[in-house]
């Protein structure tokens, strides 16, 4: 996967140079067309290429395990509005801030993936990515703490700004360092965001859905901004309403008209069986033909959520997390909540494991149009809130 460097005049010694297929290009040009604007199409085209190479390599040369740290849908909704790509290695978070510049006298990095806390990552990787040449450059990476330390902030585009004499230019003292000093802190405090309301969060999305709006993430203040963005589930509309599409994820809809393309990439479902008890607590009333399931993993192990339909009482729903293996078990500490679309609790919204159990269960009324989002502890793998509208 790396190749040599003697043709790139600009690489120096410890530069990690990568090549790009033909196929690659060709694969992220297609899925770089559903976006709103030529400046995401072309962000999310670079970003692609970016994460193609960089995770080719890892995977090649040190963890197969390597991914993409968001969904495919959770990629595009954040490519739609601002530039970096999460990848999850051992354990530990990197971000890639790709870039076409030649001259890289800094390391400039989106204030998203700075700020908020639940975005930040250990490491960020300068990804230099030249399209028509067919390679991708690793020229430096740097901690979120070096870069919060070090680093000055640019409020004209709202990014961290490292000079490249604190970037550290060998990939591989990543990989060192993590060997000799695994506990060394990688990730300096980040401040709480405001709590931001429903209904400030539909104005913003209304007003930030409107595609003729170029540059949503500097048209409002940062900490509304920051609050939106980092909500997966509103993240995701902001994305739709940019590109004109209707709501993709109406639970009525999926159990009457099918599961939207979208929602069965993230793992998404509809099982039809024959209609049999589901049970409650103390109960065996409750009895659905159809039901919707969200396959998960979950430290290494396959798991099911299920969104059950009461037959007999209009408007009850049922949340289960189990385990997709026939006769397992949920281990204790496990936790199912659901929240209000605002990430609100409310009385009796999560069920605990305080043993080994073999499902977990909520049960709650909702009112038609009403949106809830559902957590598990610990976190699935690429987890990112969504919003199930009801």
């Amino acid at each position: 996967m790396t190749t040599d460097t003697t043709f790139l005049d600009l690489a120096s010694a410890t530069d990690l140079v990568l090549e790009i297929s033909p196929a690659q290009r060709d694969r992220a040009w297609q899925q770089s067309q559903s976006f709103s604007h030529p400046s995401s199409r072309w962000r999310a085209y670079l970003n692609q290429l970016g994460l193609s190479a960089v995770l080719t390599w890892l995977q090649e040369d040190y963890n197969p395990q390597a991914a993409a740290g968001q969904t495919p849908a959770g990629l595009r909704s954040s490519w739609e509005v601002t530039n970096g790509t999460v990848v999850t290695m051992d354990g530990m978070k990197l971000v890639l801030v790709p870039s076409e510049a030649i001259d890289f006298s800094e390391l400039r990095v989106p204030q998203e993936w700075v700020d908020l806390p639940k975005l930040a990552p250990d490491y960020y990787l300068g990804v230099q990515v030249e399209p028509d040449e067919g390679w991708v450059r690793v020229w430096g990476y740097c901690t979120h703490l070096q870069l919060k330390s070090r680093g000055s902030y640019d409020p004209s585009d709202r990014a961290y700004c490292l000079d490249e004499t604190d970037v550290i230019k060998d990939i591989n003292v990543l990989w060192v360092s993590r060997q000799l000093c695994p506990e060394e802190p990688t990730k300096a405090g980040i401040d709480p965001l405001p709590t931001l309301s429903l209904d400030r969060a539909e104005n913003l999305l209304q007003r930030l859905g409107n595609p003729a709006v170029l540059n949503p993430r500097l048209a409002v203040p940062f900490p509304l901004w920051g609050a939106l963005f980092e909500h997966g589930g509103w993240r995701q509309h902001l994305y739709n309403l940019r590109l004109g599409k209707s709501d993709l994820w109406s639970i009525r809809q999926w159990l009457q008209a099918g599961v939207s393309e979208v929602a069965v990439q993230l793992g998404w479902g509809k099982l039809e069986f024959q209609p049999s008890a589901v049970g409650a607590k103390g109960s065996e009333s409750a009895t659905a033909s159809a039901i919707l399931t969200r396959q998960l993993t979950i430290a290494g192990k396959a798991y099911e959520l299920r969104v059950i339909p009461h037959e007999q009482l209009a408007g009850v729903w049922r949340f289960e997390l189990q385990t997709a293996l026939m006769g397992d078990r949920i281990p204790g500490g496990f936790k199912l909540r659901l929240l209000t679309e605002d990430l609100q609790p409310f009385e009796n919204n999560e069920d605990v494991a305080t043993k080994a159990v073999e499902r977990l269960f909520i049960e709650v009324a909702i009112e038609p149009g009403e949106g809830l989002v559902w957590e598990i502890e610990p976190l699935p793998e690429n987890y990112d809130t969504e919003i199930l509208r009801f």
